[in-house]
């Protein structure tokens, strides 16, 4: 006979933030019947894992209580059958109008995505730009990060550079069956970044460990 997993206290953090919307660390640990340290040192790590957030609130003279909830990524933990309606009504679709007619669908929502993006990151520096759009994409469940790329004179000519990496695919079970929404992320941050000229420099889909992207300023 198999054994179940034993659930641990992040998890039952968690299920409880699932179902009640936000707690502070005193109820959690008198509705889970843990130790308010021990409580708040999971819910250190729950933050640094950027699976809950916090905001503060004021109650009288004294220092602030936080209130604790589940951040996007921390939902996307549960069983969700998103990515299995998606495919599903993507696959209606290429059966209803074609599969050339679904492409163009999905070009459309790149271009209204970059769009977004694009409004989202406002005005600013190229640096700034690039941060706000890891983060935006870190939001939505994309493990990203970004670094700055000193000028070699060759990819990177004018300088100086930045590097998006991602080394996950929010909408993996999507492109394994529809693989030209993969191909829409470079035109979607081409049109994000406007003046910028923007290369891939590796891809997952090509059996590589993450996905790259060079920005650097147009001459």
């Amino acid at each position: 006979m198999t054994s179940l997993q034993p659930v641990s206290t992040k998890d039952d953090i968690l299920q409880y933030l699932l179902k009640e919307g936000e707690a502070s660390a005193q109820t959690l640990a008198e509705s889970l019947g843990v130790s308010a340290q021990a409580i708040r040192r999971h819910l250190k790590d729950l933050t640094a894992e950027a699976l809950i957030e916090h905001r503060a609130v004021q109650s009288g003279m004294g220092r602030p209580n936080y209130l604790y909830q589940l951040s996007r990524k921390g939902r996307d933990r549960f069983p969700a059958q998103y990515d299995e309606f998606a495919i599903s009504l993507l696959d209606t679709l290429a059966d209803t109008v074609g599969h050339d007619q679904v492409s163009t669908i999905l070009q459309k929502q790149w271009e209204r995505k970059a769009q977004e993006y694009r409004d989202r990151m406002g005005e600013g520096s190229i640096e700034e730009r690039v941060d706000r759009l890891v983060n935006l994409r870190k939001r939505e469940g994309y493990m990203a990060e970004w670094h700055q790329v000193e000028s070699d004179g060759d990819r990177c000519a004018t300088g100086p550079c930045y590097m998006i990496t991602e080394y996950n695919c929010a909408i993996s079970h999507i492109a394994e069956n529809f693989p030209s929404v993969c191909g829409h992320e470079l035109e979607m941050f081409q049109i994000a970044l406007p003046d910028c000229s923007v290369q891939r420099t590796h891809w997952l889909v090509q059996g590589e460990h993450r996905c790259g992207y060079l920005v650097q300023a147009q001459p």
